[in-house]
């Protein structure tokens, strides 16, 4: 199951791009692991994002009780099933809580991907920046897009570069504390070949979670 946002991503790129970019990893899973894949949470943990236009966020807890739901309902008529959680929002951290707590008996969620799989994806894909400088909207997010969806790319994207390496309180002040644009990252550096081969890497790693999800 997908699980996006509905948030600001500069100038460029649509408010949907969180989900959208955790669907399209969600349909290469599911393809080639064959894999049951159920329609994405559109909306999540946004906050840091709180004052640009557009952004709508959820409380933690309200997305702790989606997932938990959907967790039961599926359990109801699934006594055996494993979920996997493809993250497009690096601010869901309630996420990562979530599946420890579903896996205190044994592997039954996983959250994917994780920062080693977006580490190594990155390299694989030849992208020029760390995951670090390119935080939102930048040359990751906008490679995939060119990608799978460029006609949710506007040409802007060639000049909406914005640095902002160091950011010591954004848990803080958020987004606003450390961009003018919304964007911290380096879209200039996007191509839609960076996005396919990014995809390919992530879609081998994550041959290590389904062999755990499966082994019993």
């Amino acid at each position: 199951m997908a699980v996006g946002s509905f948030e600001q991503h500069g100038g460029h790129l649509p408010l949907v791009t969180d989900t959208v970019v955790a669907e399209v990893i969600a349909q290469r899973l599911a393809e080639r692991y064959g894999l049951f894949r159920l329609p994405p949470v559109t909306m999540s943990c946004s906050h840091e994002h709180e004052g640009y236009p557009g952004t709508v966020s959820l409380s933690a807890s309200t997305v702790i009780a989606i997932i938990r739901d959907v967790r039961a309902s599926l359990a109801e008529v699934h006594t055996n099933t494993r979920l996997v959680l493809v993250n497009g929002h690096g601010g869901n951290y309630v996420l990562s809580n979530i599946a420890q707590e579903a896996n205190l008996i044994g592997p039954s969620m996983a959250l994917f991907p994780g920062r080693r799989d977006v580490e190594v994806a990155r390299e694989a894909a030849g992208m020029e920046s760390t995951a670090s400088e390119d935080m939102h909207g930048g040359e990751w997010e906008t490679s995939i897009l060119l990608h799978a969806y460029p006609e949710l790319v506007r040409p802007s994207y060639r000049e909406a570069d914005y640095e902002a390496p160091e950011r010591p309180y954004f848990h803080l002040t958020g987004m606003a504390g450390y961009s003018k644009t919304g964007i911290i990252g380096y879209p200039s550096k996007a191509t839609a070949d960076k996005g396919a081969r990014a995809l390919d890497s992530l879609t081998a790693s994550f041959r290590g979670i389904h062999d755990l999800l499966v082994a019993d």
